[in-house]
């Protein structure tokens, strides 16, 4: 994952709505959370909830899917993952003498 697309999705996530929308998800787990649950759980606005999940969505953090007449929502793990990995990646891949002369608990 290239820098550009790791700032898309930290972006995304800089937004304190979607931060808390996607905390509740990831708190969630593999089940997930329909959206009128979560609504009540963040205490916004179906429209607003719409809005911010659609641009979670966008950049791949979310994922829905509908059963029936409900519509589930669940953090994407996986690229959860590909983004803390990426980042990680990124912040410690510098030489040996610049990671020695700066602190890097990778």
């Amino acid at each position: 994952m290239n820098i550009d697309d790791i700032a898309l999705r930290l972006e995304a996530l800089g937004n304190p709505t979607r931060l808390r929308i996607f905390q509740t998800l990831v708190r969630a787990g593999d089940p997930g959370m329909s959206v009128g649950h979560l609504q009540e759980r963040i205490g916004i606005a179906a429209s607003t909830l719409t809005h911010h999940c659609r641009k979670l969505m966008q950049v791949g953090l979310v994922t829905q899917e509908r059963r029936s007449t409900v519509l589930i929502c669940r953090a994407n793990y996986p690229m959860l993952r590909e983004v803390t990995g990426a980042l990680l990646d990124q912040c410690c891949s510098e030489p040996q003498d610049v990671i020695e002369s700066e602190t890097c608990s990778c």
